[in-house]
């Protein structure tokens, strides 16, 4: 199957350089559907989604709707980060692929790119399968894989997305044969919460530093949150127990954890030298 006229379904901005990449490979993209448009603010304003603002700037209709997707004359549907699942009488009416980024059936799921920097992988990658009825079970068309690094989950993503787009347009190009069946075991990248960002002290540095990675990672001092956006691993050669505040260095579990970049609470992002500074732990204070 060489697929030429396309339904794409994406949301958020990782999902906007696989729409250009098809565009601009001559794809005839039929129709786009987003997630509907957000409220921000106090007031009644509303803003598109990351991708119905692209699809608009190229010129392509938009619908939040997926039965609109019906009756479109596409040969396939591309789900990049669509946010939502595909009912099965849709798929039944047309096949669809999509662009996931891990290396499958390794983080099915809604965050795979935070939850292969939490459990320490070497490697992760993006995958071009079947979509199925299951969540991120359908065969492999193609794959790439890409080490992980020292990089952030944003940093991370970006090199994914760019390779996904590439892995995406190749792999439509050439026709879509038959698909391999996912093989190893299989693990699930449950949403990142709120807890999942918290820096328990008493855990290993090496640990608290994947957190940091994914961003939005906090702790608390003198009973305020206290985000940490930069930090690096140290061996602080202290005694002190975990969350004592040894300069700019946290004791942990096992290390300790530098602060880099951090942001207190309604206050911008800052280095830590400057809310130290302003903070003047005593000695021994320690963070929460």
């Amino acid at each position: 199957m060489q697929p030429r006229r396309l339904v794409y379904l994406g949301t958020p901005a990782a999902a906007v350089p696989p729409l250009v990449a098809l565009h601009a490979a001559g794809f005839d993209i039929a129709l786009v559907v987003t997630g509907e448009d957000r409220r921000r603010g106090r007031g009644n304003e509303r803003t598109p989604t990351a991708v119905k603002a692209a699809a608009e700037e190229l010129g392509l209709p938009v619908s939040h709707d997926l039965d609109a997707v019906a009756g479109r004359g596409a040969d396939l549907g591309v789900v990049v980060a669509f946010g939502r699942l595909i009912p099965v009488d849709l798929l039944a009416v047309l096949p669809m692929v999509n662009l996931h980024f891990s290396l499958l059936p390794r983080w099915r799921g809604a965050a795979p790119v935070e939850r292969a920097i939490l459990a320490g992988d070497e490697q992760t990658g993006v995958c071009v399968m079947a979509v199925e009825e299951g969540l991120d079970t359908g065969g492999i068309y193609a794959r790439e894989v890409l080490e992980v690094g020292g990089d952030s989950a944003d940093m991370l993503r970006d090199r994914l997305v760019a390779a996904g787009s590439s892995l995406l347009v190749d792999t439509l190009h050439a026709g879509l044969g038959p698909v391999a069946p996912q093989v190893g075991p299989t693990t699930y990248a449950h949403r990142i919460e709120s807890a999942d960002r918290r820096l328990v002290w008493d855990r290993p540095a090496a640990d608290l530093a994947r957190i940091v990675r994914i961003g939005g990672a906090w702790a608390t001092f003198r009973g305020e949150r206290l985000k940490v956006w930069d930090a690096s691993v140290v061996d602080h050669g202290s005694p002190a127990g975990a969350g004592t505040l040894l300069g700019d260095v946290v004791a942990t579990g096992d290390g300790g954890l530098r602060l880099l970049e951090v942001q207190p609470r309604d206050r911008r992002r800052m280095p830590a030298a400057a809310w130290l500074s302003g903070a003047r732990p005593e000695p021994g204070e320690c963070m929460g």
